[in-house]
Formats: C-alpha cells, sequence, structure tokens
C-alpha cells in the first residue's frame, strides 16, 4: 500500500531538493567573473575609483593607489590605455609576467586568477582596462567568507523545511488515520462518537469531515438501533394474534359443527388484524427504503383527499381544513399524505363527536407546518417524549391500535429532513405537528 505520509512527505522533500539543487547552481555562478568584480572588496568600485584618482592627481598618485591595493589585498594590478599601452607601471612583478606566458595561457595552472575590467571615463571619454591577478589561495579564502553565511542559511533552511514538512504531513495523516479507526468501528458496530471529539473541534476542512461524520454515526447507529428494536418490538406485537390464532384454532379442531360455526368469525378478525399489523409494519419499514426523486406536492388536492377519507371512515366526526395561501411543498407525496392520514385517524379516535378536528397547513420561513389539533383528553406529559415509538401506546388507551401510526409519522417527518412535533394544546386537546422543510434535506 503506497502510504499517503510517504507520498506528502515525499513531495516536500523533492521541493526541498530542488530548491537545494538551485542553490548550488547559484553558488556556482557566484564564482563568476561578474559576480567577483562586483562583490570583492578589493576590486569593487576599484576601477572608478583608480581613474578618479589618475585624473585628479596624476600618474605618482594612481600608482601608490595601486601599491597600497597589493599590500592590503595581495593583488596585482595591471592598467592599460586604449592603445594596449600601461599607463602606468603596475604591480605585476616581471617573474609573474614569465611564468604566464610558459604556460600557454592555459589559466587553470597558473597560481592567480585573472579578471578584466573596462572603465569609460565619464569626465575626458577614455577607456581603461584593469587587468587584475588574485592569487587562487585569497580568492577562495574569499569565496568561503562569502558564502558561508548563505550556506549557513540554506543549511538552517533545509532543516526548518523539513520540520515543517513533516509537522504539515503528520497534520494530514494523523486526521486521516483516526478518520480510518472511526470507519472500521462504524462497520463493526463499536463506533463512539467522542472517538472524533477532538477532531471535530478543529476550525478546517477536517474539523468539518469529522463533525459530518460524527452526524452520520449516530444517524446510522440510530438506524441500526430502531431496527433492532423494531425487530424486538414486532417479534413481540406478533405473538399475541398468533397465539389467539393458534387456540382459536384449536378450539374449531375439537367443535362440534355448529360450534365450529361460531368461531370463524373469530378467526376472521384475528388474520384481519394479523394483517393490518403487518401491513403497517411494511408501511414503516418502506418510509426509510423511499429512493424516488421528490416532486412538488398539491397540498390543497392532498389534505382535501385525507379529510375525505377520514369523515368517511367515522361520519360523526367533523373536520376544518385551514390551509395558507402560498404555501409550497416538495417531498414524497405518498410518505406526506399516509402521514398526515396517521394523525388525523389518530385524532378521529379521541375526538368528541361535538368538536371540530382542526387540519391545518401554515408557513413559517423556509418551513411547512402540517398540524392536526384535536379536542380530546390529551396526553399525560411524562408519556410525550415516548409517542412515536414503533408499538407504544399511552397507558389506559382503550381505541383500536397497534401504536404505528405516530412512528410512520415521525419517520416520514425525517425522511423530509423534519420533524414531528407532539404536545398538549394549552387549551385542552391534543395537537400534532409535522415540522418539514419547503426543499427535502438530501440524504436524511
Amino acid at each position: 500500500m503506497r502510504s499517503l505520509f510517504w507520498r506528502i512527505l515525499a513531495s516536500f522533500w523533492l521541493a526541498i531538493a530542488l530548491v537545494a539543487g538551485l542553490s548550488v547552481l547559484l553558488g556556482h555562478m557566484l564564482n563568476q567573473d561578474a559576480w567577483i568584480l562586483s562583490r570583492h572588496p578589493a576590486v569593487k568600485d576599484f576601477a572608478q575609483q583608480w581613474v578618479e584618482r589618475y585624473e585628479g592627481k596624476g600618474s605618482d598618485a594612481a600608482q601608490q593607489m595601486l601599491e597600497h591595493r597589493k599590500r592590503r589585498f595581495h593583488i596585482d594590478t595591471q592598467v592599460l590605455n586604449e592603445t594596449g599601452e600601461a599607463v602606468v607601471p603596475g604591480t605585476f612583478p616581471r617573474r609573474a609576467a614569465a611564468f604566464e606566458a610558459r604556460q600557454n595561457d592555459n589559466e587553470r595552472n597558473l597560481p592567480w586568477r585573472r579578471l578584466t575590467a573596462e572603465y569609460t571615463s565619464p569626465k575626458t571619454g577614455d577607456t581603461f582596462l584593469l587587468i587584475y591577478r588574485i592569487p587562487h589561495p585569497d580568492l577562495e579564502a574569499w569565496h568561503r567568507e562569502s558564502l558561508l553565511m548563505p550556506i549557513s542559511a540554506l543549511v538552517i533552511a533545509l532543516v526548518v523545511l523539513t520540520l515543517f514538512s513533516l509537522m504539515v504531513t503528520l497534520s494530514i495523516t494523523r486526521p486521516l488515520s483516526r478518520l480510518r479507526g472511526a470507519v472500521h468501528d462504524l462497520g463493526q458496530t463499536t463506533y463512539q462518537q467522542n472517538s472524533l471529539a477532538q477532531l471535530a473541534d478543529r476550525r478546517d476542512e477536517f474539523g468539518v469531515l469529522a463533525r459530518d461524520f460524527n452526524r452520520m454515526g449516530a444517524r446510522l447507529q440510530s438506524m441500526i438501533g430502531s431496527q433492532r428494536q423494531l425487530l424486538r418490538d414486532v417479534s413481540h406485537e406478533l405473538r399475541s394474534p398468533l397465539a389467539r390464532l393458534r387456540i382459536a384454532l384449536a378450539l374449531a379442531e375439537r367443535a362440534e359443527p355448529e360450534q365450529r360455526e361460531k368461531l370463524w368469525p373469530r378467526l376472521t378478525r384475528e388474520c384481519d388484524r394479523l394483517e393490518a399489523l403487518i401491513s403497517e409494519i411494511l408501511v414503516l419499514a418502506r418510509v426509510d427504503a423511499e429512493q424516488a426523486t421528490a416532486e412538488p406536492v398539491d397540498l390543497p388536492a392532498l389534505l382535501n383527499a385525507v379529510r375525505k377519507d377520514a369523515l368517511v371512515a367515522a361520519p360523526e366526526q367533523s373536520v376544518a381544513l385551514q390551509i395558507a395561501s402560498g404555501v409550497t411543498l416538495q417531498g414524497w407525496p405518498t410518505m406526506i399524505e399516509r402521514a398526515v392520514d396517521n394523525l388525523l385517524r389518530n385524532a378521529l379516535r379521541f375526538n368528541p363527536a361535538d368538536q371540530p378536528i382542526v387540519l391545518s397547513a401554515s408557513t413559517a420561513g423556509e418551513r411547512v407546518c402540517l398540524s392536526v389539533r384535536d379536542h380530546g383528553p390529551g396526553v399525560l406529559p411524562e408519556h410525550l417524549a415516548q409517542l412515536g415509538e414503533p408499538f407504544f401506546r399511552a397507558p389506559g388507551q382503550t381505541a383500536a391500535g397497534h401504536g404505528l401510526g405516530l412512528a410512520i409519522a415521525r419517520r416520514a417527518a425525517e425522511r423530509h429532513g423534519g420533524t414531528l412535533r407532539l404536545e398538549n394544546h394549552p387549551e385542552g386537546g391534543f395537537v400534532a405537528t409535522l415540522d418539514l422543510p419547503v426543499v427535502p434535506v438530501v440524504g436524511v
């Protein structure tokens, strides 16, 4: 496996090597004649100074200046005019000139380095050629001294760049390692949200990723937990009708033909109850499995259809429909219809016949609120938090049901990125509200 750590570190080191190579190349360039003439203290601006001395004070003063420069820097200097003749005697020794001639102009073998510089006098317009002979030991000593600081700075820069690259590499790979461990734990269903708490506190992209991962992990764990709880609740709820069916069948086998006819309606009722329970369980499972694309929902038509179906089931009740103007919603119409229908049928079980149920749709910013209010006895405050859990029914209820209607409505709201609010009305009765975003949240 190619580790990202080594890739990033190698990239930084490649950049460092490139910088070092350029520094070596620059060092080579620093050894050129132009660099020496512009930087060496013995020859830098010397041509201008000598010409000014020569033109201002004469040949003797100019010759003394050359001799003084030789005693101080061990550099021989000769000055020629435009015709190639020596302007002053200079400081070239005769034996050095003879030795240079014997070397056949191969300057690599000479004990000095020969540099030339031209200078044109701005005062007279005369051009002078200054020839310098710098001994190699002196020149090398100057190179070492002049390059000591750049080389030291280069070494320090390499160390700092190495430490910086290591820190940057670790700052990238460590969070990735933590995320990889969290993904592994999530796959093994052993994920703990506090394992990424420190990473989630960061204010960079890794912090955003860790927070999103925490939300995803919490939702997945919640879904896994709810699915497990649903399986336990389903197995528990299915036992009762199956046990009653088993008893009724046993009685039918032993009963006389006349008595057996009386048992068939009981068997039919139990089968209908079992079928209704399984149907609601399937609806609850389909809510999370819905993969269709969200579409515009015709709320007036949907709520009117739900209201008509409810009145057919309970003609003695009345339902008042209130729809605010300009209410728009995108989502899954079948899912919303099932949720509102369950809320309305739940209200029909407890609402007195002389009081109307209020079915309303309103907007609040970028959200739509679909609420159903009845005038029944309401729910004890200690049971409000448990309403909406599969198969939960508040104690003391005598109305028929399996405790799945509110659970289906809550799952439908969550599928749209919204919530289901269940509360007692201040003036009496119970209010169930679907609080949905105008456009469903993708991935929720």
